[in-house]
């Protein structure tokens, strides 16, 4: 059966965190789901020659780092098969904007010195703007381009709500969007308008979900 035309049975999927295997199909869909980000389509410039290279290196070294640090990446499988994957920085200050010095390192071999600038200010600008102390940050979130359009993204959400409501100690999570056509996706999550943002040429909307009283 086609990749084209095969569809996953819904009551199949399972929401669980990633492991080290599966980080490789993991920054596969995200940088599908990120190619055209008008973000990333500046931070690594796109309109210069190996702007695929650069974007794709980044996002291995942030998954990397996300996995070294312990940080919460949920997957959702079928049957094995990884088809949507959300990647969030939880309440921790010693994992931050500036990540450590090796993700630095590679990062600045891989994106250059100033793309790494850019990603590490852009953090730093959303940060100033969530309306919390304690909170997530959602870094990634992506669905298998052949599967989209089916509901993954909803049980993707839901995994992320479970995944605050287990934490005592976070007020919510934050997002920072920059592709109108992902608007509707948070808006129909609970995420509120924080502030509108501009990081270097792009603008894009800081939201916010409050974590619900238990």
């Amino acid at each position: 059966m086609s990749t084209a035309t095969y569809q996953p049975n819904i009551d199949d999927i399972r929401a669980v965190y990633l492991g080290a295997d599966d980080l490789k199909v993991a920054a596969s869909i995200l940088y599908n789901a990120y190619f055209d980000d008008p973000l990333f389509n500046d931070i690594f410039e796109i309109d210069r020659e190996g702007y695929e290279n650069r974007l794709r290196s980044a996002i291995r070294e942030e998954l990397n780092a996300f996995w070294d640090a312990k940080q919460p990446m949920i997957g959702l499988f079928e049957q094995g098969r990884l088809l949507a994957v959300a990647c969030l920085i939880s309440p921790d200050a010693a994992f931050g904007a500036g990540r450590y010095w090796h993700w630095r390192l590679k990062m600045l071999l891989t994106a250059g010195f100033l793309g790494t600038k850019q990603m590490i200010s852009k953090e730093e600008k959303v940060r100033e703007c969530i309306p919390a102390k304690d909170y997530h940050m959602l870094s990634f979130i992506g669905v298998h381009p052949d599967h989209q359009d089916i509901g993954l993204g909803n049980i993707l959400m839901r995994g992320i709500i479970g995944l605050l409501q287990e934490d005592n100690k976070t007020e919510g999570v934050g997002v920072f969007v920059t592709l109108p056509k992902c608007l509707s996706f948070f808006v129909n999550g609970h995420f509120e308008l924080v502030k509108e943002l501009e990081v270097g040429r792009i603008t894009g909307k800081v939201m916010f979900r409050k974590k619900l009283d238990s």
